[in-house]
């Protein structure tokens, strides 16, 4: 049965606690802005790549990509999934959605299948989907931390389609959502093919303007599809960040509304059984006080 003492104890013990939470959520708000400009200021940048890449093709009068006869044929080619998790407590669903999302999607893919998760709690609950992980990544703690990890990818993911049967990568990430909240997302990274062209085509070009390039063709193309490349996987990592502090936000108002809660449920017992023990102290002293009249009379 609880008492006044220990009453006053678990209301102590809720305060220290909403303290914390109201600091993680604080955290979590302020991350999140950081976040999101960056994924708005990329999302700029990328749209002006692909312009880039629009221009290219329509000044060089390229109306499609020769790919090799075999290409997607072979079931030995091996496909990679890029997969985006957080080694963070407190996200909620963000880890296992991803993994679900990531079985779901990745499965059906005809061929051998290839893993490289950041995030270790990720990649656990991947195992548990039966996948096996090739390369492991930590986590970026920073947005400055974005970029060496999105560098290494790159470079690793250039030497695996010159020396091995890549044929495919895939990125995987938590993508905010408008209003809140975040979802799953699947992008094609890589081969730069046919279907690649034809998606970056739909952008239209913005002036009735023929595009012209200024230097020369080749270094511009180069260039064109390195940043598109670095933008593309910096994006994807900025935007999981983002939602991973969406999600942990999300947590935290409902911690705090639950604290709240049993702070007010604490707070009535408190009151309630303080009164109930004054009015026997009360009763005590007035029962006391009629006993000692009648033993008067």
């Amino acid at each position: 049965m609880d008492t006044l003492e220990n009453l006053r104890t678990k209301t102590e013990g809720a305060n220290d606690l909403k303290s914390v939470v109201s600091a993680m959520k604080a955290m979590a708000g302020s991350n999140i802005i950081q976040y999101e400009t960056a994924v708005d200021s990329l999302a700029d940048y990328y749209h002006t790549i692909a312009l880039g890449l629009v221009a290219y093709f329509e000044a060089e009068k390229i109306m499609g990509i020769n790919e090799s006869p075999s290409r997607g044929k072979d079931l030995n080619e091996t496909s990679c999934a890029i997969v985006f998790g957080s080694d963070q407590g407190l996200v909620a669903q963000f880890n296992d959605q991803m993994a679900s999302f990531v079985a779901a999607s990745f499965r059906d893919i005809p061929g051998k299948k290839e893993l490289w998760v950041v995030g270790e709690r990720i990649q656990l609950l991947l195992s548990d989907e039966g996948f096996t992980t090739s390369k492991l990544y930590e986590v970026p703690n920073d947005i400055d931390s974005v970029t060496p990890l999105v560098t290494e990818i790159l470079n690793q993911s250039r030497q695996r389609q010159e020396h091995q049967k890549i044929s495919t990568f895939y990125i995987f990430h938590n993508r905010p959502k408008p209003v809140s909240g975040f979802m799953p997302v699947k992008q094609r990274f890589l081969p730069l093919d046919a279907q690649w062209k034809n998606s970056l085509q739909e952008i239209q070009w913005p002036t009735i303007l023929p595009p012209q390039i200024v230097g020369a063709v080749k270094p511009t193309l180069v260039a064109l599809i390195n940043e598109y490349l670095f933008t593309s996987l910096f994006k994807a990592c900025v935007e999981s960040l983002a939602s991973e502090n969406a999600s942990r936000l999300e947590a935290m108002q409902r911690a705090e509304k639950n604290i709240g809660n049993l702070l007010d449920d604490l707070n009535k017992k408190y009151h309630r059984l303080r009164q109930s023990s004054i009015d026997e102290e009360l009763f005590d002293v007035v029962s006391g006080f009629e006993a000692l009249n009648h033993k008067t009379r």
